[in-house]
């Protein structure tokens, strides 16, 4: 079943080539939404002919994953299309997207010698208040050791950070991450293209 789906998809792209060069961008955005659509109907009916309903479920599944993929085409090719898009050769847009994610991390940060020597004498004296004699000692070294521990993680927390890591769809099928020390103001969907190391909304 996924044959005859892939087969009839690459005669339909065919017939769809043949005529690209003749219509405009959002004509030929019509025009392959119309195939598409088409395409679909048909599947779904070949789909109703197979034995089994989970053969048929499959099948239904397999044709709208195409459908949704030929959509998806047929609209970036239309964005590529517009003024200014910095479209290839190809019609798709390299350094054009769409926000797929942001997620706000924390970044902890680092710590210094600083925090290290105060939480160690804090510790030490601490520790030395315990016990005596040798007991005292071992206590006072267990102290610092732990203090600077302590004081470094400390400082660590107070000195992270939060990262906005926005996660972009390239037109071309790529992927990539971009992190931010700020929160860039882009939500999911937003349509964005490079500008040099970083990102931009379109």
């Amino acid at each position: 079943m996924k044959k005859q789906i892939f087969i009839v998809s690459l005669m339909l792209a065919s017939v769809s080539a043949a005529y690209a060069q003749d219509l405009t961008p959002k004509q030929q955005y019509t025009a392959d939404s119309k195939r598409a659509s088409a395409r679909y109907s048909d599947d779904k009916k070949l789909c109703a002919e197979e034995s089994t309903s989970s053969v048929r479920m499959q099948c239904l599944r397999d044709a709208k994953t195409e459908y949704d993929k030929s959509l998806a085409v047929a609209k970036a090719n239309l964005n590529a299309a517009a003024p200014g898009s910095g479209q290839n050769h190809q019609g798709v847009c390299q350094d054009c997207g769409r926000v797929v994610s942001v997620d706000i991390n924390e970044k902890a940060g680092e710590g210094s010698a600083l925090g290290l020597i105060g939480g160690g004498v804090v510790g030490a004296v601490l520790g030395h208040q315990v016990g005596g004699g040798t007991g005292r000692d071992l206590a006072t070294i267990a102290g610092a050791a732990g203090g600077a521990y302590a004081g470094r993680k400390v400082e660590q927390k107070v000195k992270s950070t939060k990262v906005w890591a926005v996660t972009v769809q390239y037109d071309n099928g790529n992927k990539n991450t971009f992190n931010f020390d700020h929160d860039p103001g882009m939500a999911s969907g937003d349509r964005v293209r490079n500008s040099g190391d970083s990102i931009v909304r379109r």
